[in-house]
């Protein structure tokens, strides 16, 4: 049972990465990563014993994340692959884990976007004969994967989500 839990909770570190991966060599996130978040949260809260009370309050900070990344979204601060991950991470961080993921995930963000913005000018020249992917992340004024923010956040406030606070309290 336990390493049934475990690899459960792996999901949702490994599918952040796959969202930063994804974002980050193509400016697009997947719907396939924020549904296989959303679907994989539910057997998870069950299998480490989430209250159904802690379950639907994880359940309205992820609503509420994905109202937020809409008006984000709607303002072009953010894409939609983007608004559509926060709010699967917000389903999994819940109200204890909300703060952290957003205090992290802005520092993640402009610590992110000052590197790439330095690193640009520099490096864009030298890319010409490599991977489109990178030509396009070195581009000057192009746009910043924010998803690479997003994740690094999301794993920096998992320690405080209730789904790994009920993992933690079974032992």
């Amino acid at each position: 049972m336990q390493t049934l839990t475990a690899l459960m909770l792996s999901i949702f570190p490994a599918l952040m990465i796959a969202a930063a991966l994804c974002d980050i060599s193509s400016m697009k996130i997947p719907n396939r990563i924020s549904a296989l978040l959303i679907l994989s949260f539910f057997p998870t809260a069950f299998v480490v014993g989430l209250s159904p009370m802690a379950v639907l309050a994880c359940v309205g900070v992820g609503v509420g994340a994905l109202v937020v990344g809409m008006g984000m979204f709607a303002l072009r601060w953010v894409g939609g692959g983007d608004a559509k991950v926060m709010a699967a991470a917000g389903l999994w961080l819940g109200v204890t884990g909300m703060a952290p993921f957003l205090m992290w995930t802005a520092v993640a963000g402009g610590l992110f976007a000052v590197t790439l913005l330095t690193l640009r000018p520099w490096v864009h020249p030298y890319l010409a004969n490599g991977p489109r992917w990178m030509g396009r992340l070195f581009t000057p004024k192009g746009d910043i994967p924010y998803g690479v923010a997003i994740c690094a956040g999301a794993l920096a406030a998992f320690p405080d989500s209730p789904v790994l606070r009920a993992f933690s309290g079974l032992f």
